[in-house]
């Protein structure tokens, strides 16, 4: 008993020692880790701006939201998938019973993964069943689309019709994987990806005569809406981003899908955040001969402002048709609108806000957009010039939902510093609104152009012939006695 009272009595932890003395502690707190967090609960600011775009609709991944009973039903789902599963790898199934077995191993560096302790009610046994659960379910379902997706091709080619999973209610109703797909990228419904790599390994392959993709390239084609960069090395570059470090784990591979779907939307070449100042809006921009530009194939972040500097004095010839040279162009990435477009940059949103507060790439990205749209007559400019398309109501609708993502958002810095201030210096400059007002006025279209050089040929050569005849008159004037 002295042993036991002299243990409660004396710390390890010479803080805790110090702070009991001060202030009646009945516990010491436990010793977090933080760096290992990557799977977070969305800060309660964040959530009360619009909670329903946190929240899963359909099925409930990882510990945050298990056990409701809205989601229940999909548990059953989850079911049905293990057993099919089980039959898909029965050649390997001394491999699914070690991977169970490693699930258990993991159990201390699958907790580490939340940021929120989990709790003690969910001991290692119901742990590792839930993650073995819901990790066969996302894998089960991944490899059925993607069937279902290559069988859809071949039928197309051979013009036949393919009834592939024609007895799976998700693969066949297709509002139903649309949904499931939005809850499997939230940032409060995610598993370690890990888990699923090495759950993957032990799936066969089917067909010898394609190559197996990874499971990288399998969850690119799942979540390939999402996906704006189509560009055909965008995989591999994912696969160099995810080589094998030396324990045989891949070292950069995105933590879950949340950060998965962000390494869509970024690009390397953004670097050297600074403090900016604020941006004018569009509508603004384009007074001052800022054209705005849509631009394709490229991550949603990656914006420039190009302008040859003495050519760009002439913004009034940027009417002539195929001519750049003449233009100060804003080249933006088109933003596609949607039902989903919130819930999956407030998600994003919420994740840098967590984990890269110092790589806060899609917070910049959307808190430019907000500087650019701050009225319904902005986003009218920019849908009129393709940079922006949208399937809302009204351009009001969408300028409310981009001027509401960016509230409790905290960014010191941007990676859009040095973009910003040459946008704002050409603002500043009287001459580039002067040439602008000109534009807009007399060279807005090729038939106002071409009106405008014949009114100014016809101006020129009156007064051509108005000089001539003063100075006839006046030479006359001067032959006479």
């Amino acid at each position: 008993m002295a042993s036991e009272d002299h243990t409660k009595r004396y710390s390890p932890n010479p803080a805790y020692e110090i702070v009991k003395h001060i202030i009646n502690i009945d516990n010491e707190p436990d010793d977090v880790n933080t760096t290992k967090w990557n799977i977070y609960e969305v800060p309660c600011n964040l959530r009360s701006l619009n909670e329903s775009a946190y929240t899963p609709q359909l099925v409930s991944i990882g510990p945050f939201h298990f056990g409701q009973k809205k989601l229940n039903a999909m548990q059953k789902q989850k079911l049905r998938y293990l057993y099919l599963f089980r039959d898909r790898v029965k050649e390997n199934i001394e491999k699914m019973i070690s991977f169970k077995k490693r699930l258990k191993d993991k159990e201390d560096e699958i907790r580490q993964c939340y940021a929120e302790k989990l709790s003690y009610d969910i001991n290692e046994e119901k742990l590792v069943d839930m993650m073995l659960l819901d990790s066969v379910f996302i894998m089960e379902l991944f490899l059925r689309i993607q069937r279902k997706k290559s069988d859809e091709e071949e039928s197309n080619n051979n013009n036949g019709e393919e009834q592939t999973y024609s007895d799976d209610i998700i693969v066949k109703q297709s509002w139903l994987n649309k949904s499931i797909q939005r809850d499997l990228l939230l940032l409060e419904n995610q598993i370690p990806l890990f888990i699923l790599q090495e759950l993957y390994n032990i799936v066969p392959n089917t067909d010898p005569d394609k190559k197996h993709p990874s499971f990288i390239e399998l969850s690119h084609d799942y979540f390939n809406c999402y996906h704006t960069y189509k560009k055909a090395d965008s995989s591999s570059d994912q696969e160099t981003a995810a080589s094998s470090s030396s324990n045989g784990e891949p070292s950069n591979m995105p933590h879950h899908f949340t950060d998965l779907i962000r390494c869509f939307y970024i690009c390397k070449d953004l670097h050297g955040f600074k403090k900016g100042l604020p941006l004018k809006t569009a509508t603004k921009l384009r007074e001052s001969g800022v054209s705005f530009e849509k631009v394709i194939n490229v991550p949603l972040v990656d914006i420039n402002f190009k302008r040859v500097k003495i050519l760009s004095w002439f913004l009034c010839l940027g009417c002539i048709p195929n001519s750049t040279y003449f233009k100060a162009r804003l080249q933006i990435p088109e933003l596609k609108v949607d039902d989903t477009t919130e819930c999956v940059l407030r998600n994003l949103i919420a994740f840098e806000q967590c984990h890269y507060p110092n790589q806060p790439y899609i917070c910049n990205y959307v808190s430019f957009i907000d500087s650019l749209i701050h009225t319904k007559d902005d986003v009218e400019l920019l849908v009129e010039k393709e940079v922006i398309m949208h399937e809302l109501g009204s351009d009001k609708e969408v300028a409310t939902l981009v001027n509401g993502l960016c509230k409790h958002v905290v960014t010191d810095k941007t990676c859009y510093a040095d973009l910003i201030n040459s946008l704002n210096k050409h603002y500043q400059r009287q001459w580039y609104r002067t040439m602008a007002a000109l534009r807009l006025v007399y060279f807005g279209d090729t038939w106002r152009a071409s009106s405008t050089m014949v009114a100014t040929v016809v101006l020129v050569f009156t007064i051509f012939n108005f000089c001539r005849v003063v100075k006839f008159l006046y030479l006359d004037q001067g032959r006479r006695p």
